[in-house]
């Protein structure tokens, strides 16, 4: 899928994205061109994602527009039925209905999930189709590991946000969303080379990466300019500012816990090494109590969105 946008700088961190003119040796050469070639693609304004279905930016178009009604929203995601079935599946999930009562119509289940969590369970969609596209079928297992971090640090982002004055449905999506450019150097690293995938070399630098490309695929699609800049930032472990925590702050900080998860005792050594835990004034026990919520929740975050 091609989309056409302005063309903006990016930065991951304080590292821009350009390439390493003193790469050491022949593969990570190879592989510091691969992502210079693919930065410079996307800093042109074009994001080609093979296999990611073109319903997702349909639906994120229509409940971005204030002037889009709740009957044209039910439109754009009926085009799909698969994409249909799974917000009614979604809908009538442990997570999102407490009571039992079932949805059978497509309106009340968006109007019950709310334009963040049909966003959510958009991108699910996607990627269940992109893990049974034959073509991707030698990264199945990498996205589905990807897909489960970032449900994970999805859970994460809305218990933290609920800590700051950033919305914990936009910090949910932003979480979800955080781990795209990754995604989108996986998909497009298919067929480059059969040990591109499997260097650990190549995955370390992807990390340094993965937040720059993230942002510009984001930027491109049209998300919110606060949610592509977390996304942008989700490495910079050094940020620090006086104004109050904002979404890359929250981001950054559930990032670092998604590490730790399943061992609250290493949130200490997080905390010394991410400055956002001091922006939003957070304690070794407030990150312990962080994580036993979102583990409290994240199997049932799983269910509904597939993992």
């Amino acid at each position: 899928m091609s989309s056409e946008r302005r063309a903006p700088t990016y930065h991951s961190g304080n590292r821009s994205i350009a390439p390493n003119a003193s790469a050491p040796d022949a593969a990570r050469a190879a592989s510091m061109q691969f992502l210079a070639n693919l930065a410079k693609d996307v800093s042109s304004g074009t994001v080609d994602l093979p296999c990611f279905p073109d319903v997702v930016i349909r639906v994120r178009k229509a409940l971005s527009n204030p002037n889009t009604n709740p009957k044209q929203v039910v439109t754009s995601v009926g085009t799909e039925p698969r994409l249909a079935a799974k917000l009614l599946q979604t809908a009538n999930s442990a997570a999102y209905n407490p009571t039992g009562k079932p949805l059978t119509d497509l309106r009340s289940a968006i109007t019950r999930l709310g334009h963040q969590m049909v966003q959510s369970a958009t991108m699910a969609f996607a990627m269940q189709q992109m893990r049974d596209a034959e073509q991707l079928y030698s990264i199945a297992q990498k996205l589905s590991g990807l897909w489960k971090e970032s449900i994970s640090v999805a859970s994460i982002s809305q218990v933290v946000a609920s800590r700051t004055r950033v919305q914990p449905d936009e910090a949910f999506l932003t979480g979800l969303l955080h781990g795209m450019g990754r995604l989108y150097v996986m998909v497009r690293a298919v067929g480059q080379s059969n040990k591109l995938l499997a260097d650990q070399d190549f995955s370390d630098l992807v990390s340094s990466w993965e937040g720059a490309i993230g942002k510009a695929v984001l930027e491109n699609w049209g998300f919110a300019e606060e949610m592509a800049t977390a996304v942008g930032n989700q490495s910079d472990y050094g940020r620090l500012h006086d104004d109050p925590a904002d979404l890359s702050d929250v981001l950054i900080v559930s990032k670092a816990l998604g590490g730790v998860l399943h061992d609250p005792a290493q949130c200490a050594v997080a905390m010394n090494e991410v400055g956002s835990f001091k922006t939003i004034g957070l304690t070794e026990k407030d990150c312990a109590e962080i994580l036993m919520q979102a583990e409290a929740q994240l199997g049932s975050l799983q269910n509904a969105l597939g993992c």
